[in-house]
């Protein structure tokens, strides 16, 4: 018997990441429905066995777990309350699961709304970019319910390495903001330290090396930094998505709880400017090609 045997599960959103995601829940054995605006990738789906539905609404009948991995908070109102959104054709009981990163305002207002309809809401985004999704080492912070997690945890498990239940519902969105940051900003670091050296004649790949081991290691420095160098943007994440998070945290930190983020605010506006240099859709870590071109 496999990891997930007889769990009926849909999933709504297959894009870069989810597309991923959701063959890893298939192959551990799950009953598994998708849904995405890609008729393209439906097909796909469907080439490969997999049960494939034309709204959320229909993906969602007979689904004991609806997962949602979508680019952002309207996307996802969008396929939750939008028209045969999945509140239409969930039952009661039936657990909703936001893999992607959203607003922490709007993620409380859709708790709200699929309690309303009968179910439970755990917001779950993940780290780890299309790498982590492919071989199933995702990092997941999660916020829900004691119950509702102890539920879906073996779920969790055929998706991440280390799975974490940071709290209640938003918990997880609000850790998620903060994996953010650190991460925005320190590309931002790493670039303008790699451009300082380069600009002084050091080979920054023999620098990035002298660095590891050191206080200046991390996760970041390893694989942002490599891309750097190799100059290799093919997206994991997406300038796009990295700003519309460094927002999110922005409009959260300083909206609702009164706290200013300067860090987080200059690295928003250098995302911005990448993305006014028509970059938006590279990864991340082509955030060095503003102080080499901006």
């Amino acid at each position: 018997m496999t990891a997930l045997s007889g769990e009926n599960i849909a999933f709504i959103g297959l894009g870069l990441m989810g597309r991923p995601m959701a063959l890893n829940l298939e192959k551990a054995g799950a009953v598994l429905t998708v849904n995405t605006r890609n008729p393209e990738t439906l097909n796909a789906f469907e080439d490969l066995g997999i049960a494939t539905a034309g709204t959320p609404a229909d993906a969602a009948v007979d689904a004991d777990i609806v997962i949602i991995c979508v680019a952002d908070t309207n996307a996802l109102e969008n396929v939750l309350l939008g028209e045969d959104g999945i509140v239409d054709g969930m039952e009661e009981g039936t657990i909703v699961i936001d893999m992607g990163t959203t607003a922490i305002d709007a993620t409380r207002r859709f708790a709200e709304a699929v309690e309303d309809a009968g179910g439970s809401w755990i917001d779950a985004p993940v780290s780890g970019g299309t790498h982590g999704a492919e071989t199933g080492t995702l990092s997941i912070m999660v916020g829900a319910d004691d119950e509702d997690f102890d539920r879906v945890r073996r779920v969790f498990d055929v998706l991440g390495a280390r799975v974490t239940h940071v709290g209640d519902v938003g918990a997880g969105q609000i850790a998620k903001a903060a994996n953010q940051m650190i991460v925005g900003i320190t590309i931002g670091a790493v670039a303008e330290a790699f451009s300082m050296a380069d600009e002084a004649g050091v080979d920054i790949a023999k620098m990035r090396s002298a660095l590891t081991g050191g206080f200046a290691d991390s996760a970041i420095l390893q694989k942002h930094g490599e891309r750097m160098i190799e100059r290799n943007f093919e997206p994991g994440g997406k300038v796009v998505t990295q700003r519309k998070d460094l927002y999110q945290a922005l409009e959260f930190s300083e909206g609702e709880l009164g706290l200013e983020l300067p860090f987080s605010r200059l690295a928003l506006e250098l995302y911005d400017e990448l993305i006014g240099m028509g970059d938006g859709d590279l990864d991340h870590s082509a955030l060095i090609k503003v102080y080499e071109e901006g």
